[in-house]
């Protein structure tokens, strides 16, 4: 059965990347200069996380799982592995590119010392016959490379120093990303036992896995609002805030959870209050 283009991109997936660049917008209020700079980190973030969902599949097909997958990249690519590996490639190399564009414009190049470590990790969250995805330590690596490693190096960009609202910031979308990670996995729960993954629902069960994804869901929606607090908002922005967290927190209740009701609510929450910002300054 033949995979279109429609079925295997899924653009709504890419707002785990593109929202901690809008987070921090929000936080850092960055200068002309930044705020290009910050556009093209967040670009390069997309591109590396659409080369990450490609080696995600090669790795998933090889090793077995996902295999009846529809919307996998491999299926678009007539399960020529060789083809979505390179793929992967392309795009991996493209998000480098953005982010050296980046570096470049700031002259900040010592944040590859923190960059080029997160993508190495992200990189051996597929590779090898035993990837990090496999192991216990998955959901953790993606917090780490959300968290400290796209909004650390994101922030760091923007060319403020690293505070309580930073901190803030890195533990929010690091529990976003987890959030939406463990979202994915109950309905994968059986094929990821046959194939050897040691993912959260794995050993967990469906159940706390939801419990689980909403409690990081919250964490989210709080480590955002104390870091908007921190930033001295206006009364305006942070009421907004307020009400369109209660209103994802109260739609991320509802059952079955799936990964769109993490990324849409949070989506709405951040943008929403973003355009409040904005309009006021």
């Amino acid at each position: 059965m033949k995979t279109g283009w429609w079925q295997v991109f899924n653009p709504a997936i890419y707002l785990v990347s593109i929202l901690p660049g809008a987070g921090v917008w929000m936080l850092v209020r960055p200068t002309s200069n930044d705020q290009t700079a910050l556009i093209l980190g967040t670009a390069a973030v997309v591109m590396l996380q659409h080369a990450i969902n490609l080696l995600n599949d090669v790795s998933d097909w090889r090793l077995g799982a996902d295999v009846n997958k529809l919307d996998s990249w491999v299926r678009f690519h007539h399960e020529n592995l060789h083809t979505t590996s390179l793929h992967g490639g392309v795009s991996f190399l493209a998000g480098g590119m953005l982010g050296l564009g980046a570096l470049f414009i700031t002259g900040r190049f010592w944040i590859l010392g923190i960059a080029l470590p997160m993508i190495a990790l992200g990189y051996l969250y597929n590779a090898g016959r035993r990837p990090l995805s496999y192991t216990r330590l998955g959901e953790w690596v993606t917090g780490l490379c959300y968290g400290p490693g796209v909004v650390g190096c994101l922030w760091l960009l923007s060319g403020q120093p690293v505070n309580m609202s930073a901190v803030l910031a890195m533990l929010a979308f690091a529990a976003l990303a987890m959030s939406l990670l463990l979202s994915h996995q109950p309905p994968q729960i059986e094929s990821d036992r046959l194939a050897g993954k040691h993912s959260f629902a794995v050993r967990y069960g469906a159940r706390q896995t939801c419990r689980v994804s909403r409690g990081l869901f919250a964490i989210f929606l709080l480590a955002c609002g104390f870091a908007l607090w921190l930033s001295v908002h206006t009364t305006t922005t942070l009421v907004v805030f307020v009400l369109m967290a209660v209103l994802a927190l109260y739609q991320t209740m509802q059952s079955p959870l799936n990964p769109k009701r993490i990324l849409l609510p949070a989506s709405t929450v951040i943008v929403a209050s973003l355009a409040v910002f904005l309009l006021g300054a």
